[in-house]
């Protein structure tokens, strides 16, 4: 069990928590103002956030994502910069170059100009409409943190997230993510149509003379803070050992369900079960909860996981759907 050290700790972390889900629920308000019937698209999202990972929007075109990346931007204070992936688009198109300049002397240097990718929340919008080399640079920096250009090692600022966005209907002229680069992504979210209510709200709300603003609730240091917090947070002997077997019964080679051995090509590794670790803290605080529960590990089984396994082709040509494999392993949990 991951636990505090003593009963003074314990009290501190309380207060940190309480204090931290007050500031987090006045964000989720902030947010809901100009975010509308995306109440679980949001959460995840403060929920990788707060991880400390990046996350994988997937959804059709207008249903709000750039506006979601600019809203978070300003109710966490962070600076958020977008960048739409062509085909075209070359890796110091995000990183940046370095410039021959000359002085007043006659002298010549070289000079680094940043790219887009040194700010603190990065849209990378429709990211595998790039060519493989823009993508593996920009997944580097996503893992690192920091960009190597001529020999120079570029610190990014902190706190850093990228989220990607992906069209799930359009796939022409698109290079698909590898799984290798997909695992790099804490959440695959799915992002769907709002429901009645809230697009008639949506309607109300945009289309009038005035638009609502979001106001800052957080700032970049509160954010890198929380972070901080929720890796402290204690997780369950219980909670622990559900993760454990969430994961490694996703695994064909390791498991011992006979419908993961049959349809999966490949299963989870150990950055799933590191990503949960994670994750369930940071959705017990979003709840006001102090600690994790195996309902946490439940709910956020399915974005933690669908991007990090895949079906096998006979699978596939018999019409097995990776949803229903996920079923079959959340069910041994609940």
């Amino acid at each position: 069990m991951v636990e505090v050290a003593d009963a003074a700790e314990a009290e501190s972390l309380i207060r940190e928590a309480e204090s931290l889900a007050d500031r987090l629920a006045r964000v989720r308000e902030g947010v809901g103002r100009v975010i509308f019937g995306q109440e679980t698209v949001v959460e995840r999202t403060l929920i990788t956030l707060l991880s400390g990972g990046h996350v994988l929007l997937v959804g059709v075109p207008g249903l709000g994502k750039t506006k979601l990346v600019e809203t978070l931007g300003t109710v966490l204070g962070l600076d958020a910069r977008r960048v739409q992936f062509t085909p075209d688009l070359m890796p110091s198109d995000i990183l940046g170059s370095e410039v021959l300049e000359e002085d007043a002397h006659g002298r010549r240097h070289f000079r680094f100009i940043k790219g887009p990718i040194f700010c603190q929340l990065l849209m990378a919008d429709e990211i595998n409409r790039a060519s493989p080399r823009t993508q593996s640079a920009l997944l580097q920096a996503m893992q690192e943190h920091k960009v190597a250009i001529a020999g120079e090692v570029h610190p990014l600022p902190a706190p850093f997230h990228v989220l990607a966005t992906q069209n799930p209907i359009e796939q022409e002229g698109t290079y698909p993510l590898p799984e290798a680069q997909l695992d790099r992504f804490l959440l695959e979210i799915d992002v769907g149509y709002p429901d009645l209510a809230a697009e008639r709200a949506m309607l109300l709300a945009t289309t009038g003379a005035k638009e609502a603003k979001p106001v800052p609730a957080m700032t970049g240091s509160e954010l890198a803070a929380a972070q901080h917090l929720i890796r402290r947070l204690p997780v369950g002997e219980q909670v622990l050992e559900a993760i454990l077997k969430l994961v490694r019964s996703a695994r064909p080679e390791t498991t011992e369900i006979e419908q993961i051995r049959q349809n999966l090509a490949y299963g989870p590794g150990p950055r799933a079960a590191q990503a949960l670790m994670l994750a369930t803290r940071a959705r017990a605080v979003l709840q006001g909860r102090l600690s994790p529960s195996i309902d946490d590990v439940i709910a956020l089984a399915e974005p933690v996981l669908r991007h990090r396994m895949a079906l096998n082709f006979s699978a596939r040509a018999d019409g097995v759907k990776l949803p229903e494999v996920l079923d079959v392993l959340k069910a041994q949990l609940g």
